[in-house]
């Protein structure tokens, strides 16, 4: 697969994303994705597609309680999903840009 990514493995290219990247991006960082990570993925893609920019950790947790319920807008779901940091590795399986926010 032949991708532009960043030091960080970031996509360069938001358009270069589709579904078999997603699966790529995630092999490479040791996700397996069942249809809980498509739910966040797909999420956080309308996301920035409505608002143009990412949330902070806070704004994205409460989102997503706010979209899909309390039970999958928590830290605790979103860890479990993401352990190395969910909004972080969300986007960047997303093929969306590293937050700001993030380290």
């Amino acid at each position: 697969m032949e991708l532009t990514q960043n030091s960080e493995g970031f996509l360069c290219e938001i358009d270069d994303w589709n579904e078999a990247v997603a699966l790529f991006l995630a092999g490479e960082n040791q996700i397996e994705l069942t249809s809980a990570h498509w739910e966040i993925i797909f999420f956080i893609r309308q996301y920035y597609n409505d608002y143009q920019h990412l949330p902070n950790a806070r704004v994205f947790t409460k989102a997503i309680a706010k979209k899909l319920g309390a039970e999958k807008g928590n830290s605790r779901y979103l860890h479990k999903l993401f352990p190395q940091g969910p909004l972080k590795y969300v986007c960047k399986i997303a093929g969306l840009p590293k937050p700001p926010t993030c380290l």
